[in-house]
């Protein structure tokens, strides 16, 4: 068994524990509603729609897989989890952390699309390419997260105790027995690679529309812009964190750093994005 914690003080996990509480079903009942209203209404059966549907499964399951156990935890004395079912919780974060990195950059080049070749929009983005590219994203995020994990397997000694409220990689290596130099230098490649890739496409994407935004009519470029701000929202709240977590300086308070910035990506972030994406957004309202 493996012992988890948010907070060792009893006070302060019951405190916490209403606060998470609601922040799951806000995140549970807002990411349904954003797909029932999609699903049901023909108008928004747009490739864009269909990446947000996608964007709302991935937060669903981000906040599953890690806020339930997290409530059960608050009101525990003793936070535990098995080694198989931590092993299974990071192994389903990594999948769905590095989805989230390579969906959002499908959608900036949606928009892009969109702003940018207006009169081809319905050709390069016509229905099996949107389906081709959201398998693609799957299988090489699968490729990329997953698969090395089978490969360079950890070997977890005692203490058991992990410095986190789930079971996340950085944390996890602390209880290897074996030496973690080598699974470090592979995780912070595969994280270079899952993050920063999908993010400088982000970044040359809203370049571009914004390039193309500013050579329009005035009246038009408001509207432009406003399909654009509830995407670049999600970017900055989900990268910032991300970058935060796998990149930021290590030390002695390295890991009390990524586990509240952690909790930005898995629990806040699932919250906001289906808010974002409703208050920003004539259609969906």
């Amino acid at each position: 068994m493996i012992l988890l914690g948010f907070s060792d003080d009893l006070n302060t996990n019951l405190c916490l524990f209403p606060i998470f509480f609601l922040i799951y079903v806000l995140s549970v009942a807002g990411n349904c509603l954003i797909v029932f209203v999609v699903v049901l209404n023909s108008a928004l059966h747009t490739p864009m729609y269909f990446f947000i549907i996608n964007l709302s499964f991935i937060d669903l399951c981000y906040s599953s897989s890690a806020i339930p156990k997290l409530l059960v935890d608050l009101l525990s004395t003793r936070r535990t989890i098995s080694v198989i079912g931590c092993l299974i919780q990071f192994k389903v974060i990594l999948l769905i952390g590095a989805t989230e990195c390579q969906l959002l950059a499908i959608m900036a080049y949606d928009r892009y699309i969109a702003i940018c070749r207006p009169l081809r929009y319905h050709v390069l983005m016509r229905w099996n390419v949107c389906y081709l590219l959201t398998a693609f994203v799957w299988c090489f995020s699968f490729m990329v997260s997953v698969m090395p994990s089978f490969l360079l397997p950890l070997l977890l000694c005692y203490p058991n105790q992990v410095n986190h409220f789930m079971c996340e990689i950085l944390a996890l290596l602390e209880l290897s027995c074996d030496n973690i130099r080598i699974k470090k230098i592979v995780i912070f490649s595969l994280s270079f690679v899952s993050i920063f890739p999908p993010f400088i496409f982000i970044v040359t994407s809203y370049i571009c529309i914004i390039c193309s935004v500013l050579k329009i009519h005035s009246t038009r470029r408001y509207k432009a812009f406003s399909t654009c701000t509830s995407h670049i929202l999600v970017v900055f709240l989900y990268f910032g964190t991300g970058i935060v977590t796998y990149f930021g300086q290590s030390g002695k308070d390295s890991l009390n750093r990524e586990k509240y910035a952690s909790i930005f990506y898995v629990v806040v972030a699932p919250m906001l994005n289906p808010l974002i994406y409703s208050v920003n957004n004539r259609e969906v309202k």
